[in-house]
């Protein structure tokens, strides 16, 4: 149940937060690196 939570998570992340492969993560503030943490942590909970 835990795998699907995050992988339905994962896909509401691809469809409404921006992509941040292109951003340089030196100079985001501190909203933006909490929202790449938080894709960090929802995507690698899905892949478990």
């Amino acid at each position: 149940m835990k795998k699907t939570f995050f992988q339905l998570l994962a896909a509401f992340n691809k469809v409404l937060v921006p992509r941040a492969s292109k951003l340089n993560l030196n100079k985001l503030s501190k909203s933006g690196k909490l929202l790449i943490a938080y894709r960090y942590w929802v995507t690698t909970n899905a892949l478990d």
